[in-house]
């Protein structure tokens, strides 16, 4: 049972710890002229995403925003994209305080020793905040297929 155990624990080494850190930081090939114009901070989107273009002005590459079509349809795509840039703001804005109350929370529970309301507390202050960052994330994943969908 030992020798099992001694030849497990290197592959659960290997697939749990080794494979994400790996996979992290794998270099990707860079595009030599491309440049980015909507760089994340964080996982937080700019609130012109969407809205950008590249143009070559003297040799040199520039991120634009671009103007909305001439058609009412293109005002209202352009606003709707910016009102849905702001929305995902703040929803990934919301993640990070969930993540900061679920810490909070579980300092609270290895704080609380043998106090039963601290421990009660901590206890529900962890849950509403994975209660509030599982609503988060689908309303991100919301937001961003409505983004999808509007091109």
């Amino acid at each position: 049972m030992k020798t099992l155990r001694n030849i497990i624990a290197p592959f659960l080494f290997v697939f749990l710890v080794a494979s994400p850190v790996l996979a992290v930081v794998t270099p990707f090939p860079s595009r030599v002229a491309a440049i980015e114009c909507e760089q994340t901070f964080l996982g937080i989107t700019p609130w012109y995403r969407g809205l950008t273009e590249v143009v070559n002005t003297n040799g040199t590459e520039q991120c634009v925003i671009s103007a909305p079509a001439d058609t009412s349809d293109g005002l209202q795509i352009f606003i709707t994209k910016i009102a849905l840039n702001i929305i995902g703001i703040v929803l990934a804005l919301t993640a990070y305080v969930a993540f900061f109350f679920i810490t909070f929370g579980g300092f609270q529970f290895l704080t609380g020793g043998s106090n039963a309301a601290q421990i009660e507390k901590a206890r529900k202050t962890i849950l509403n905040a994975v209660i509030g960052l599982v609503i988060s994330i689908g309303a991100v994943a919301v937001v961003n297929l409505v983004f999808g969908i509007l091109g």
